[in-house]
């Protein structure tokens, strides 16, 4: 029997248990859902190091009891010796996904965590930074085990992650890799929470720890420098959002994906689908041909070019376009598909407080372990989010020095129109909107319990690690009527195994006007629901 959490003090969930509960235990102690995320953010950082960490870039949805969104982007910027000439004279033609020159954008979670905490300063005195930090020290000191997900992308990764002396002593064992159960420390990380907790998190883009992360940066090939680390700085500001029969959503804005989560599901929306028989043809076809348009707007006019925002809250917010958008989709046909894919491995995590404090945060590296440059002073490894960029003087995703790179990453947040307040989100690159969509659909269209939304097999359209086709991807255990119905409408099916990662690590917590809350977790994750 599949069972959705539920509590009435605070809940947090995230793809580590341990994580949840150090989240969990932050609120126990007076934190809010704000400072709950910190605690959980850190703590993954420390032992889910394949899929996030401080070396990567964070984006957060806030909702206010008091209705009040805001979004946090703390989306790290391209280096400013990051020039075309700088790859070619390397000899590349485009930017390699591992090493240095892959390590070529600034790293922005940490600053995401500092501009969260100035907004919960503003509700209550704060909790101590060593506090909300103590459980990521911990295991960053005295050892985490080895998950079998970590496990197994280090031997399939190895080939790739090798050339890094700090990685390969700290993770693979002169070549030979961890495996389950296996007992790692990271001491260095652990100084680097020590010295954040003593010196306040801009410490990390400044001052002397911020100088150790460059030296160990140029000395791995990287064109980040210490100039890069001082102009850094996370920004508050508005979410994208739209209007649904369902309630408000809610995501964040450009160079994030989280226009197109938004799309899908006001897509889907005007489809006017009856609200029975979850996962049926009408139901999955919807929510692909949905996507298939959503993600051709996303990949020609979402980057960091100042443009793109505005042309994003304003199609989101005009009926007759999105209207138009939806009439392109045939309930009879799929549309043909061999669009690009965008990559990416990461974390979210949600966490709603006793006040009704909500927050949905997303953190990540990019690639599994990111470009697999480990700096050996602090502990760190570094993301390789810029290596999205084109080696092109102009159009989508130039290379730009200054310029924020396209990000997979996005949160989500709902106001529903009988007073829930829900956060959700998945990692997943390319999946990430269409298993919020999935997630969504099923549980607020549909009615499907919250856990069973995330449990059941799931799709996913276009490439994936480790598959060339752009096929619609689908786990086992869905009527074989439905996959005959698709298959006759023109979708190209392809089977994957039950519950499997490539489907992404999903989570929600929802509030109800009562107080109750209920939450989900992913059971391809190691990941737990934590309340009180």
């Amino acid at each position: 029997m599949v069972h959705t959490s539920n509590s009435l003090r605070g809940m947090v969930t995230s793809p580590h248990h341990l994580a949840s509960q150090a989240g969990l235990d932050v609120l126990k102690d007076g934190g809010t859902a704000i400072e709950a995320i910190i605690a959980t953010a850190s703590t993954l950082s420390a032992v889910y190091p394949h899929m996030t960490g401080l070396g990567g870039d964070a984006f957060w949805l806030i909702a206010f009891p008091d209705g009040r969104t805001l979004a946090i982007d703390a989306c790290g910027k391209l280096a400013q010796a990051a020039t075309n000439d700088f790859y070619e004279q390397a000899g590349h033609k485009t930017i390699p996904w591992r090493g240095g020159f892959a390590a070529n954008t600034v790293a922005g979670a940490v600053s995401s965590w500092e501009a969260a905490l100035r907004e919960s300063s503003k509700i209550q005195t704060p909790l101590p930074l060593e506090r909300l930090l103590r459980d990521a020290t911990h295991y960053a000191e005295n050892g985490r085990v080895v998950t079998s997900s970590e496990a197994g992308l280090l031997r399939e990764k190895k080939h790739e992650l090798s050339d890094n002396n700090a990685f390969r002593q700290a993770l693979l064992s002169d070549t030979i890799p961890l495996v389950e159960g296996d007992i790692r420390k990271n001491p260095a990380l652990a100084q680097t929470l020590r010295h954040l907790a003593t010196h306040g998190l801009r410490s990390f883009y400044e001052g002397p720890l911020a100088r150790m992360i460059a030296a160990d940066l140029a000395a791995a090939g990287s064109p980040v420098r210490l100039s890069d680390l001082l102009n850094h700085q996370a920004t508050t500001g508005l979410p994208l959002e739209t209007e649904t029969s369902w309630g408000r959503l809610y995501n964040t804005a450009p160079p994030t994906q989280g226009v197109a989560s938004l799309l899908i599901l006001s897509l889907f929306d005007r489809l006017g689908l009856n609200r029975e028989n979850v996962d049926s043809y009408e139901h999955i076809h919807g929510i692909v041909e949905a996507t298939k348009q959503a993600f051709r707007y996303r990949n020609t006019e979402v980057d960091g070019r100042p443009t793109s925002e505005a042309n994003a809250r304003a199609l989101l917010s005009d009926p007759t376009s999105l209207t138009d958008m939806a009439d392109r989709i045939s309930m009879n046909h799929a549309y043909p598909w061999n669009e690009k894919t965008q990559w990416g491995d990461t974390t979210w995590m949600g966490a709603i407080d006793s006040s009704g404090l909500s927050v949905s945060m997303i953190q990540s590296l990019y690639f599994e372990f990111g470009s697999g440059v480990m700096l050996p002073e602090s502990g760190l490894l570094w993301q390789n989010r810029g290596s999205s960029f084109r080696l092109t003087s102009g159009g989508w995703n130039a290379l730009t020095p200054g310029a924020k790179p396209f990000h997979t990453l996005n949160p989500a947040a709902a106001r529903l129109n009988d007073g829930r307040l829900m956060v959700y989100g998945t990692m997943g690159g390319e999946g990430q909107p269409q298993t919020q969509a999935t997630i969504f659909s099923r549980h607020i269209h549909y009615g499907t319990p919250l856990q069973e939304a995330i449990s059941r097999p799931r799709w996913l359209l276009g490439r994936i690690w480790g598959h060339g086709s752009t096929s619609l991807k689908i786990e086992p255990g869905f009527d074989p009527a439905v996959i005959s119905a698709l298959r006759t409408a023109g979708h190209e099916i392809e089977e994957l195994p039950a519950l499997s990662m490539l489907m992404g690590h999903a989570g929600a917590i929802i509030r109800h006007e009562n107080g109750r809350l209920e939450g989900a977790t992913d059971p391809r994750s190691d990941g737990a629901v934590a309340g009180w």
